[in-house]
């Protein structure tokens, strides 16, 4: 299927609809969150895909420390796999996973639990950089992005994209971009159809328009992939025609 550009799918959903008004800002029927709205008159492409998706939801985990003892635990593991892990490491916390708790766990029961040699070393360093305070969550969230990353990032184990995946589920901050996470750069890739690209550098040639909603964006995208979108073999002009021409939108 050709590109459809914006003005020209606008055209054919009154075609469709001819008897009906229909408004041109098609995410407004399913979003009602401000700042989707705003990111979504930023960037026609992406409003398109927030149109598919419509509302998502956010769980933020606010406890900082097992949030990211949590993401230590599942470096490179299935998601099947970090959450068996995840569960006998919390048996051995008595249910809680603390710093306390974690400082007290023998090191062998760690590795025994599942823990890779490194992992049980960076989750003790965690524990201990929390529980004396070389990391104070509550100092922590009052600094700028960069700065918590870069506080973060002193813990064994805790590269950048633990650190911005921390910013954005655990702090709720609503402008991170993950440059790294090969999740966003392919779901990037397809929102626009991109030809390929050395380095991979999808976002970075589209993400300014998602300014101040990058962490926004980013789960949107990862929302593409998660739903199948991605992987579809369907562009996102096929199936944005396809929604609307199979659900009726609503009447003005």
């Amino acid at each position: 299927m050709p590109y459809v550009n914006y003005k020209t799918t606008v055209l054919e959903v009154k075609s469709i609809y001819k008897n009906k008004l229909v408004k041109n800002d098609f995410v407004n029927q399913v979003i009602y969150n401000e700042n989707v709205l705003l990111l979504s008159s930023s960037d026609s492409r992406l409003e398109k895909l927030i149109y598919l998706i419509g509302n998502l939801e956010l769980n933020s985990d606010k406890d900082y420390f097992t949030a990211l003892a949590t993401s230590i635990i599942g470096q490179q593991l299935s998601s099947k796999a970090a959450t068996t892990i995840r569960k006998r490491v919390s048996l051995l916390c008595n249910g809680v996973i603390t710093p306390e708790s974690i400082i007290s766990i023998p090191y062998d029961d760690l590795r025994a639990a599942g823990l890779s040699k490194a992992k049980t070393e960076y989750i003790k360093d965690l524990a201990e950089k929390v529980y004396t305070k070389k990391i104070d969550f509550n100092e922590i969230c009052l600094k700028e992005d960069n700065e918590i990353i870069s506080s973060l990032t002193e813990v064994k184990g805790i590269g950048k994209w633990t650190a911005e995946m921390f910013l954005i589920f655990a702090l709720n901050r609503v402008n991170v971009m993950s440059y790294a996470d090969a999740g966003l750069q392919r779901a990037a890739r397809w929102l626009y159809n991109s030809p390929e690209i050395p380095k991979y550098n999808y976002l970075q040639k589209v993400e300014s328009s998602w300014e101040p909603f990058k962490s926004i964006a980013s789960l949107y995208l990862w929302e593409s992939i998660d739903r199948g979108y991605v992987d579809s073999g369907n562009s996102l002009d096929e199936l944005f025609l396809k929604k609307i021409q199979t659900k009726e939108p609503p009447i003005n």
